[in-house]
């Protein structure tokens, strides 16, 4: 899925795809949303980039089943977004999709400007970033509230303020850049990496934003742990099924 507000989604839905095209075996079904509820039951596995793409409750439900029996989510960057513009010109995050983010483990809550950054291992032996050394990116760097209880691989460090959000002030913590949340037989696995942004996808807020963003998209570490993320997906023995 490949949908939202304020990135390039054409981008990394491309991106995403070419990667996905390389497993001869995959077979792959594009949304915008949640609905198609039959299609995600059928699936082995989901990839999610999106922002401020909230299923209903029935759909919520219905992810859960699925993770619970099995299934893997591959959910990157916006994913766990809810943003609202006020009228003083301050984005909030609020808590209004508390089931979906406890289930995805995570909501965003705010980033500084995009920046260079230091992205650290917390488990080195793990298969998922072994042999992945430190690294810095310059994207955004996500602060989260934590919903549930989830696997950290790699984090970073902040502190300090976040203009132009609500919650603009922030003490000295480690955050979660790559994590896992296991529920029932299946699992999230969550790259908040991944800010992308053309000339023109922040209309109607802006009718032209200056600059290209691709942030980690131009690290070739962030296409290593996307290729990774999606082996990690895709389940051979679940393989035949459409994704």
């Amino acid at each position: 899925m490949a949908a939202g507000k304020y990135h390039d989604i054409d981008f990394a839905r491309l991106e995403l795809l070419k990667l996905l095209a390389e497993d001869p075996r995959v077979r792959v079904r594009v949304f915008e949303d949640y609905a198609n509820l039959e299609a995600i039951r059928e699936a082995s596995f989901l990839v999610t980039y999106t922002c401020e793409v909230i299923p209903s409750v029935e759909q919520q439900a219905s992810l859960r089943e699925w993770l619970e029996q099995g299934g893997r989510w591959y959910a990157l960057h916006g994913t766990n977004s809810v943003l609202r513009f006020l009228d003083n010109g301050l984005v909030d995050t609020p808590d209004s999709a508390p089931q979906f983010m406890e289930m995805l483990g995570s909501q965003f809550a705010s980033h500084p400007p995009i920046g260079s950054f230091r992205v650290d291992v917390a488990q080195p032996e793990h298969p998922l970033v072994a042999g992945i050394e430190p690294f810095e990116v310059t994207d955004e760097c996500y602060l989260m509230d934590m919903k549930a209880e989830v696997d950290v691989l790699l984090d970073t460090g902040f502190e300090g303020e976040t203009p132009g959000f609500v919650r603009d002030q922030w003490q000295y913590a480690r955050h979660p850049v790559l994590y896992q949340r296991r529920l029932g037989k299946g699992c999230v696995l969550y790259l908040t990496l991944g800010h992308c942004r053309g000339h023109y996808d922040l209309r109607p807020l802006m009718d032209f934003w200056p600059q290209v963003d691709r942030c980690a998209w131009e690290s070739p570490v962030y296409y290593e742990l996307l290729r990774r993320g999606l082996n990690w997906a895709v389940q051979p023995e679940k393989i035949e099924q459409p994704a």
